[in-house]
């Protein structure tokens, strides 16, 4: 009996082991940062649909305080058609770009202050297929949807999560931003009903976070006008190009593609947004969604620049009104170092929605503000 248990436990090691083997590359260093990365790192492909024919890319970069016990996100970035590196360099992780004057070799990388890995698991998904690293096998696949992004956002997170079983437990999010948010609150409904239904492993599913998210294009773009007329305009500087060209030159350099495991031959030139990528826009509106999120019961943080014309907050405070659950707790400043850092209200169904004051289209431009109201939020305290 004896030899037939550690026979058996010693399967169940070998069977960890190859999970392992095959979850993806450990990056100990990359082209433009000086010395070993001060954080554990790692890249690969998850295949996802009929025979694993679309290989989703993805950068995942685990906790600086305690991953085994920390939330685990999946981030996803807008577009569609846009990289979530774009998050990961220029939003809330780890890293960013030394804005300077480009001379042809790769581009300077540094380390951040503001990074959400500090107190979480962080996924950054390449999704839809084609965007980012992430590309198909099959030449003549379907064009994608957002319906369909949902779904293969769930299966790719179930296929993660077989290869890296020790994050099983961790309490889990669906966090992004802008065009995301038209699909994360799908992707939430989706993960719920196949833990529900059918599918392993279980997700620990505990709620979202969208920022300046599209939900509902008549909303939004109607809020236009009136917020307009209530704001001054957004300086030119606000809207600089230039440093979002630095990863453009830093991720089709081939000493990159190599750092990263690229597939070589997969992708040809990496657009940070490309906008070639075909979806097919079949969420006219996320609001349902949303509402059967609340019905059963997960949390949401729904974040808002205040000078974002794209997506104003006051069409996202209407969408969020029109749910019609009462207020718990009354619209107030939230505050950093004893500074107004912009406003938040919560609500009865767990979702708080906040304001950032100066904050434009996505966190880039108060990133700061924007890890401090994660990192009270994700904990549970008020912002």
């Amino acid at each position: 009996m004896a030899s037939l248990i550690f026979k058996l436990l010693f399967l169940q090691l070998v069977l960890v082991l190859i999970q392992h083997a095959y979850s993806g590359s450990i990056i100990r260093s990359l082209p433009g940062f000086e010395g070993p990365l001060p954080f554990e790192l790692e890249t690969g492909y998850i295949g996802v649909g009929e025979a694993e024919e679309d290989q989703m890319f993805y950068y995942f970069v685990k906790s600086e305080s305690n991953p085994i016990e920390d939330p685990l996100l999946v981030w996803l970035t807008g577009g569609p058609g846009c990289s979530s590196f774009s998050g990961l360099v220029y939003e809330n992780g780890p890293l960013a770009f030394k804005v300077e004057t480009y001379n042809g070799s790769v581009p300077t990388l540094v380390s951040t202050t503001y990074s959400w890995t500090k107190v979480a698991n962080i996924i950054y998904l390449d999704q839809p297929v084609g965007t980012g690293f992430s590309y198909s096998r099959n030449p003549l696949a379907d064009i994608p949807s957002d319906t369909g992004s949902a779904k293969r956002v769930n299966e790719f997170l179930r296929n993660w999560l077989a290869k890296h079983p020790e994050y099983f437990s961790n309490p889990f999010y669906v966090a992004g931003n802008s065009y995301s948010g038209k699909v994360i609150p799908a992707i939430v409904q989706e993960i719920s009903n196949g833990n529900y239904i059918c599918c392993k492993p279980q997700i620990n599913l505990q709620g979202y976070v969208i920022g300046n998210p599209v939900t509902y294009y008549d909303h939004d773009k109607d809020s236009r006008i009136p917020f307009a007329h209530g704001m001054g305009l957004i300086s030119d500087e606000l809207f600089e190009t230039y440093r979002y060209l630095l990863s453009n030159y830093w991720a089709n350099n081939k000493s990159v593609r190599r750092a990263l495991k690229v597939v070589k031959g997969s992708k040809g030139k990496w657009e940070r947004c490309d906008y070639a990528v075909h979806c097919k826009k079949d969420i006219i509106s996320s609001i349902p969604y949303h509402m059967n999120n609340s019905i059963k019961g997960y949390r949401s943080l729904v974040i808002s620049g205040d000078h974002d014309m794209t997506i104003p907050f006051v069409g996202t405070q209407a969408w969020i009104s029109s749910l019609n659950y009462s207020v718990i707790d009354k619209w107030r400043p939230w505050m950093v170092l004893d500074q107004v850092a912009g406003y938040t209200k919560t609500y009865a169904n767990k979702m708080t929605f906040a304001t950032v004051k100066g904050g434009g289209h996505t966190l880039e431009y108060k990133p700061e503000e924007c890890s401090i109201m994660f990192k009270r939020w994700i904990s549970g305290q008020p912002l």
